[in-house]
C-alpha cells in the first residue's frame, strides 16, 4: 500500500476540500401562481409546467 512521504499541510488540504460543498438548488418562480419552485419540475401548488395545465385541480 503506498505511503505519503510527507504529511500533506493544513493550508494544501483544505484548498483541496473547498470544492466538496453542497449547492443551492436552482429555484425559479413559476408562471402561474408566483410560488417558487425547482426549475424544470412541475409546480406543486398549481399543477402547471411550461404554461400547461399537468396535474387538474
Amino acid at each position: 500500500m503506498a505511503v505519503p512521504q510527507r504529511r500533506t499541510s493544513k493550508t494544501r488540504r483544505d484548498k483541496r476540500r473547498t470544492h466538496f460543498k453542497l449547492a443551492v438548488p436552482g429555484m425559479i418562480k413559476c408562471d402561474q401562481c408566483g410560488e417558487l419552485k425547482l426549475a424544470h419540475r412541475v409546480c406543486k401548488v398549481c399543477g402547471t409546467y411550461k404554461s400547461r395545465e399537468i396535474i387538474k385541480q
